[in-house]
């Protein structure tokens, strides 16, 4: 099977198919690791593009920073974009940076930590890139908080606005690319200054 992706077939490794198990699922993620897969609470599968190189660079940045802060403070662990972590929903989900508690993360068995670990992380950033729709983008932020997620962030370069999700729904949109983001009581004084994602 070929899946068109930015005008060119690649070759999907295995059989597409939404009644595959979890190994069944891990499996095929690791035979076709130029793809980056999840899967939603329904066993659908999604496949999508490789990041133009734009938001590759503001998505670099975004995880230097929270790796810089977690560095400092030593309070956890940062995962990058293509960490697939299974929800309690089911789902199996990668942000594109995120952050957990060492509590946590020492809970997870050593096979548990090379797999796609049943497991929430405490925060998110999703960064919108241009082939994503804001739609499906936004459903899924709510659904990173409904499976335990303390704080999330989507951040939308095309109007230049952050929402912050939280696990008590009080919501907030902050407009402007002059503003910074605080990690509030989830990741203790991390600061993402979101001028570093101006152009």
């Amino acid at each position: 099977m070929e899946i068109a992706v930015d005008d060119k077939l690649l070759p999907l490794k295995g059989t597409l198919s939404d009644s595959m198990s979890e190994k069944e699922f891990y499996d095929f993620c690791q035979e076709n690791e130029l793809f980056h897969l999840e899967r939603d609470e329904n066993k659908q599968i999604i496949i999508m593009p490789p990041t133009n190189a734009t938001t590759g660079i503001k998505n670099g940045d975004i995880l230097l920073e929270l790796g810089i802060w977690n560095r400092s403070k030593n309070l956890g662990v940062c995962f990058d974009s293509s960490t697939g972590f299974t929800l309690p929903d089911g789902s199996v989900r990668s942000p594109d940076a995120s952050w957990m508690a060492i509590e946590k993360w020492n809970h997870l068995s050593d096979i548990e930590k090379n797999q796609f670990p049943h497991i929430c992380p405490d925060f998110i950033i999703e960064l919108k890139s241009k082939s994503d729709n804001l739609k499906i983008l936004t459903r899924k932020m709510h659904k990173w908080i409904e499976n335990g997620c303390a704080l999330a962030w989507l951040i939308n370069p095309d109007d230049k606005t952050a929402t912050i999700y939280r696990k008590n729904e009080t919501n907030e949109i902050v407009k402007g690319f002059n503003n910074i983001l605080s990690g509030e009581d989830v990741l203790p004084e991390f600061k993402l200054d979101l001028s570093l994602l101006n152009d």
